[in-house]
């Protein structure tokens, strides 16, 4: 698993969100972007992380913020948990993991004694430029939005 870094630059892409629209890395040109990482939609961490960022959302644009949730969830599975917990901002269906892979968030596991392959929860914060400022690898659901304003 090879992750980007505090002060990679982050290659163009480009997805599908949970209602079919492309959206690019370059749709964020001159506005810092949050990019987060969750395995699975409507799971309980997963709910609570998304929930808690819907939440502060108000706040994190208020600090100049677009957030995009990312996991390899079909477009309609990323639809229904965006609209039952009201998300204000896109969910990614990454199915084919072009963007867990340019990010480096794909990779071995271990739960329960069991190994295998999947998504790590990480986060990036992206400047106006490109650049990855931040990286937050041990993400706490429950106060996210307050970990990526930390050190603003």
């Amino acid at each position: 698993m090879n992750t980007l870094k505090v002060g990679d630059k982050v290659a163009e892409f480009s997805s599908f969100d949970q209602a079919g629209n492309v959206v690019k890395l370059s749709d964020f040109k001159g506005k810092k972007l949050v990019v987060f990482f969750y395995p699975k939609a409507n799971t309980p961490t997963c709910t609570v992380e998304a929930c808690n960022l819907r939440d502060n959302y108000k706040l994190l644009q208020e600090s100049g913020y677009e957030l995009l949730g990312v996991s390899a969830d079909t477009q309609k599975r990323q639809s229904n948990f965006k609209e039952k917990f009201k998300f204000p901002y896109p969910l990614l269906a990454d199915e084919d993991h072009t963007l867990l892979n340019v990010f480096g968030v794909w990779g071995e596991k271990k739960f329960m004694g069991r190994t295998y392959d999947g998504i790590h929860r990480k986060t990036f914060v992206i400047d106006e430029n490109g650049i990855i400022t931040k990286v937050i690898d041990k993400v706490k659901a429950k106060d996210h939005a307050t970990q990526i304003l930390e050190d603003n």
